[in-house]
Order: structure tokens, then C-alpha cells, then sequence
């Protein structure tokens, strides 16, 4: 059974690791883009995470299996942007959910404690990002009820412009 929770300090080991899995996962899709995970990736991420959990504008909520994390959901309450030509939304950075987990449902149950966290909190909309190739995550937020509004492009600058 899943138990869906607050990441608590103790889970920073547990984050750093499937945060260093996500990091992994966006790098194999595009090289240039994504940071390349290195030594001490899992510490850094850990340590990333654990730096929000006290924070009111932010949550990260764990999945928890016979004691295990087994992935996690990372949201966040975001003002008002003119440079994305949006109101204040919630916003969900980051979605993990361990290989050996995958389809059982984890993933829609932590979009749905993220997504409940920002509408407590008064977010009008939700907006995530999903990297391009990852078919398997667009269909979930898809079926959740996400749509596609922007479409990121990136250009190296050492490519030169013929």
C-alpha cells in the first residue's frame, strides 16, 4: 500500500536519491540542456529539497511503501510573472517516482496531494513542465487534466547561424 505525506529532514537521503534519478533521466534526453548529474548529485538535490520543507510556499510530499520512498512531488506557489505572461499559479517542478513503480499509480497520487496543497493554498491553475521525450509523464498529466500551452526550445550558442 502507498501512503502519500510530507517529506520530512529524514527523507532528504530518499529525495537526493530519486532527485539524482530525475536529474539522470532529463540529462539521457538532452545532454546540452540538462545538468549532468555528477559526484555528489544526491546530496546536492537532497539538500535542495530539504531547504523547502519549511517553507509556506512550498511542499514536497513523498510516496512511502513497507517503509520505503518510493518517489516524490515537489510544488510550489509562484506569483505573478510578466516574463511568462501569467497570473500567480501553482506550480509542480518535479515528479519521481522509482522505476519499480512506475503504472501502479504513484505518480497520479502524488499529482493529486500537490495539486490539493495548491488549491488549499488559493492557486487559480496549475502549470508544470515535462521534457519533450517523456511520452510516459505527458500522458498522465494529460489524463489528469493538464494541456499543452508552451513549447520550450533550446539553441546551443556555439552552433553557429548559417
Amino acid at each position: 500500500m502507498i501512503t502519500i505525506r510530507k517529506a520530512l529532514p529524514r527523507d532528504r537521503e530518499a529525495l537526493g536519491r530519486l532527485g539524482a534519478m530525475l536529474m539522470r533521466t532529463h540529462y539521457a534526453f538532452d545532454r546540452e540542456r540538462f545538468l549532468a548529474p555528477g559526484q555528489g548529485t544526491e546530496q546536492g538535490y537532497g539538500s535542495f529539497l530539504g531547504s523547502v520543507l519549511d517553507s509556506d510556499d512550498d511542499a514536497v510530499f513523498v510516496a512511502e511503501t513497507e517503509g520505503k520512498i518510493v518517489g516524490y512531488a515537489y510544488a510550489s506557489l509562484e506569483p505573478m510573472s510578466w516574463k511568462e505572461l501569467r497570473g500567480p499559479a501553482g506550480f509542480i517542478h518535479d515528479l519521481a517516482v522509482d522505476d519499480g513503480q512506475r503504472r501502479s499509480g504513484t505518480g497520479s497520487k502524488l499529482m493529486e496531494a500537490a495539486i490539493a496543497w495548491l488549491r488549499e493554498r488559493g492557486a487559480p491553475r496549475v502549470i508544470l513542465w515535462t521534457a519533450a521525450p517523456n511520452a510516459a509523464a505527458q500522458t498522465l498529466f494529460h489524463r489528469i487534466g493538464f494541456r499543452d500551452t508552451m513549447i520550450e526550445m533550446t539553441m546551443e550558442l556555439d552552433q553557429s547561424l548559417t
